[in-house]
């Protein structure tokens, strides 16, 4: 690609404001393709998203609804990005301006895969996730898109500290990530340190009554998790009733934290032989296995294998072949 793209994202929210593991993967995306020398801009569909008026974040301009600019913007883009809920406009958009479409497919919904296979390209964001969509479309005999895996980019250098704190930590307090089991575990075990992180989507379970044992931190943004929990964290715990890969896992692995997590598929795929897994309904088995990371000995040779795996998940061919796959698609528009 000779010359500056025009990319540009539609969705219905963005970081910082907007601080789930969805926006943070298509940010670092994002941000690739900034870095390359390209024109990325990103246009909020829901009023009272993201910070108030225009901003940039990374070399990425994010344009708020009240703007009303996604239309001229989005005419004259040579790719366009949509993720979520967000799809099936983002393709009628593409389809009335005559401009590629790309999804980011973060999840095995069905409305996800759906979605997808009206755009020109679908980016999976596990092996799991792609082998998923591959059934889905076989059994709707539907032509799937065309297609690239790229697994949520945690730059190590954006989370990696050296991890001097005592504290277990869950980040999202609501249930289908486990909160429950985080109070029955600071209840059972009054002598060890509970950090409990609240999540930016999902009802937060927070008791009443906290224990003495757990403090509670409001939603941290992305850019503050290395400092403000990971800092802090011994063990990180994932408890997850569904993961379609555990952005958290892979930040704390930066910083050689060990992980234990609900053998989701995803999960089981990002933390790979560095995880450490429990079924979530077995409180016994959590509470065994966070006491035995915590000795010395068997927290250095987790950590180790944290360490590994983060490097294994060194995002930067990834995030290659995602940029060069957008300049295709626009090669393709001309």
């Amino acid at each position: 690609m000779g010359r500056p793209l025009r990319v540009v994202a539609r969705v219905h929210g963005y970081p910082p404001d907007h601080n789930a593991g969805a926006e943070w993967m298509l940010h670092t995306m994002l941000r690739a393709l900034a870095a390359r020398g390209h024109d990325v801009q990103v246009h909020l569909h829901r009023y009272g998203a993201g910070l108030p008026g225009r901003y940039e974040i990374d070399g990425v301009q994010v344009f708020p609804l009240q703007a009303s600019y996604f239309p001229l913007a989005g005419q004259g883009a040579d790719v366009l990005v949509g993720h979520l809920d967000g799809v099936p406009a983002l393709a009628a958009y593409g389809r009335a301006w005559d401009v590629p479409t790309v999804a980011l497919v973060h999840n095995t919904h069905a409305p996800s895969f759906a979605g997808a296979a009206a755009c020109d390209l679908a980016v999976y964001n596990a092996a799991w996730t792609a082998e998923a969509a591959a059934d889905f479309y076989g059994a709707h005999r539907l032509v799937p898109p065309a297609d690239l895996t790229v697994r949520p980019p945690v730059v190590a250098e954006d989370y990696a500290t050296t991890p001097a704190g005592d504290r277990v930590t869950l980040v999202n307090l609501c249930e289908a990530k486990g909160g429950p089991l985080l109070w029955e575990l600071a209840e059972r075990m009054p002598d060890v340190g509970f950090l409990a992180v609240q999540g930016s989507y999902g009802e937060q379970v927070v008791p009443a009554v906290v224990p003495d044992n757990v403090e509670v931190l409001p939603s941290v943004p992305g850019a503050l998790m290395r400092d403000r929990v990971y800092a802090r964290t011994r063990v990180v715990l994932m408890p997850s009733s569904y993961e379609s890969w555990g952005r958290v896992g892979v930040e704390a692995m930066a910083s050689g934290i060990p992980v234990v997590a609900h053998p989701t598929p995803g999960l089981t795929e990002s933390l790979g032989p560095a995880g450490v897994f429990v079924d979530r309904g077995d409180v016994d088995a959590w509470e065994a296995e966070i006491r035995r990371l915590l000795a010395p000995k068997a927290w250095a040779a987790a950590s180790k294998k944290a360490l590994n795996r983060s490097a294994e998940l060194d995002p930067a061919a990834d995030l290659a072949a995602w940029c060069d796959a957008v300049e295709a698609l626009a090669d393709r528009k001309e």
